[in-house]
C-alpha cells in the first residue's frame, strides 16, 4: 500500500472547524488541494499527519490556537477617532481597514463598533484564539522524483 512520504506532493480534501463546530475552511468548492510534504505549506501538525498516510485514509488533526493564528490579544482592540478616518466611505461594522505601522508594515483592522466620535477596530486575525480541527482525506500521492 502506497503511503505519503516527506518530499511527496499529495492532493488532500479537508474541512476545518472551530471548537464550536463552525466551518472556516474546506475544499468543497475548489476541490482537492496540492501540498508538498516538507514544504511548510500547511500547519506542521497537518503535515506530520500526512506523512505516512495511506491513499484514501482520513485523519483528524487539532492545531491549538497558539500554534495556529495565536491567542487573542485584547491590546489589538483599539479606538480610532473618526477624524483620523477618510470621510468616505462611511465606516461600518465589518469593514476592513489597512493601517501603516511605524516600521512601515501594514496591519489589517476590522471595525467592530462605530460611535459618534470614534470607531473600535480589532487587529487580531479573525481566527485568533481558536483551536482548529482538521478532517483530512488523502486523495492522491505524487511521489518525489
Amino acid at each position: 500500500m502506497q503511503t505519503a512520504r516527506n518530499g511527496d506532493t499529495v492532493l488532500i480534501d479537508f474541512v476545518v472547524r472551530t471548537s464550536a463546530g463552525q466551518v472556516v475552511g474546506s475544499t468543497e468548492q475548489e476541490g482537492p488541494q496540492s501540498v508538498l510534504i516538507g514544504g511548510a505549506q500547511v500547519f506542521p501538525q497537518v503535515e506530520a499527519a500526512l506523512e505516512g498516510m495511506a491513499l484514501g485514509a482520513e485523519q483528524s488533526v487539532t492545531v491549538a490556537a497558539a500554534d495556529a493564528f495565536g491567542v487573542r490579544r485584547e491590546e489589538l482592540v483599539v479606538q480610532i477617532p473618526r477624524i483620523n478616518l477618510p470621510p468616505q466611505p462611511e465606516p461600518q461594522v465589518g469593514m476592513e481597514l489597512g493601517a501603516r505601522q511605524e516600521d512601515g508594515s501594514t496591519v489589517n483592522l476590522v471595525i467592530t463598533a462605530v460611535g459618534e466620535d470614534a470607531v473600535t477596530v480589532d487587529g487580531n486575525h479573525p481566527l485568533a484564539g481558536e483551536d482548529l480541527h482538521f478532517a483530512v482525506t488523502l486523495v492522491e500521492i505524487k511521489p518525489a522524483a
